[in-house]
C-alpha cells in the first residue's frame, strides 16, 4: 500500500532516540488516550509533527512488529470486564517484540480513576508455559485463579513510537493490525491506525493531540483484545461493541472511498 511506503519515508525525517532516551516517558502508571482513524491519514499527521517529536530507533529500525497472545479464564472474566465497561479491570498477555525477540508476560490494569498501570516480567521467547511458571506473579495482581488462564486470541501489528521529552509524553501508533484464534481463523484490518497518547497528565497540551483535533479525530475507548475476541472467537455481548463496529466501518469506508489501497 502506497501510504505505508510514505510512512517509512517520513520516519526518516524524525530525529532518532534509543531506548535509553525514552526511559523518562516509559510510564508504567499513566493516562492513556486512544484515537482510531484511517491509516491513509497517518502521513499527514506525521508530516506536521516532524520538528516536534523524536522516533524510537533500534538497530536502525523505526517500525517494529509486535505479537501479543491474550489469556483469559474459562468464563472470559477479562473480556466481560471490558465489554461491560467495568472499572478496575485487567488484561493478561504475552507480548513479543519480533525485532529482537524480547518477550514479556504483562498484566495491564485500569483503575476506577482512568489510570493505566502495567506490570511485567521478562520471559524466554517461544515458551508458552509462562502462566504456570508465573503463578505467584499473576496471583498478586489479578483476582482470577492464575492456573485457570488459557490463551484465547493472538494479535499482530506494526508500531512506531514517538516521544516529546519537553511535554513528557509518548505516542504509539499501530497499523497492519490482525487477529487470529487458535483454530486458524483470521481477521485483518489494513485500513486501520490506532494512536495512543501516554502521559502522566492531560493530553490537551500535546502537539499530536492538536493535529488530531484539527483533522476532527476524536478520542475513543478501544480494546484490541475485546475486538479480537468478538471478531475471531464470536465472544458474547457483542451488542456492547456495536459503536466500535460502526466506527470501524466508517473508517474502512473512508479509506477505500478515497482510493488509497
Amino acid at each position: 500500500m502506497r501510504e505505508l511506503r510514505i510512512i517509512t519515508d517520513l520516519l526518516k525525517g524524525f530525529e532518532p532516540v534509543g531506548l535509553e532516551g525514552i526511559s523518562g516517558v516509559r510510564y508504567m502508571n499513566r493516562v492513556d488516550t486512544k484515537y482510531l482513524f484511517p491509516v491513509s491519514r497517518l502521513p499527514e499527521l506525521l508530516q506536521n509533527i516532524i520538528p516536534l517529536y523524536k522516533t524510537l530507533e533500534i538497530d536502525r529500525q523505526r517500525e517494529f512488529r509486535y505479537k501479543t497472545v491474550y489469556f483469559d479464564t474459562p468464563g472470559l472474566l477479562f473480556y466481560n470486564q471490558h465489554v461491560t465497561g467495568k472499572l478496575n479491570r485487567a488484561k493478561v498477555r504475552i507480548r513479543t517484540y519480533e525485532t529482537n525477540g524480547l518477550t514479556f508476560l504483562e498484566v495491564k490494569q485500569k483503575s476506577n480513576k482512568g489510570r493505566t498501570s502495567k506490570s511485567r516480567m521478562e520471559k524466554e521467547p517461544g515458551d508458552m508455559n509462562h502462566i504456570q511458571q508465573s503463578r505467584e506473579f499473576l496471583t498478586e495482581l489479578i483476582s482470577a485463579n492464575a492456573g485457570d488462564l488459557k490463551a484465547v486470541v493472538n494479535t499482530g501489528f506494526t508500531r512506531i513510537t514517538l516521544v516529546n521529552l519537553g511535554k513528557a509524553e509518548r505516542i504509539t501508533i499501530d497499523y497492519n493490525i490482525s487477529w487470529n484464534n487458535l483454530k486458524g481463523d483470521c481477521v485483518e484490518m489494513p485500513f486501520l491506525a490506532i494512536a495512543e497518547i501516554k502521559s502522566e497528565k492531560s493530553t490537551s497540551l500535546s502537539p499530536f493531540f492538536q493535529q488530531l483535533k484539527r483533522l476532527g479525530i476524536r478520542s475513543t475507548g478501544f480494546s484490541k483484545y475485546a475486538m479480537g475476541m468478538a471478531l475471531v472467537n464470536g465472544a458474547p455481548k457483542q451488542n456492547n461493541l456495536k459503536p466500535k463496529f460502526l466506527l470501524l466501518n466508517r473508517i474502512k469506508d473512508e479509506y477505500y472511498r478515497n482510493g488509497t489501497a
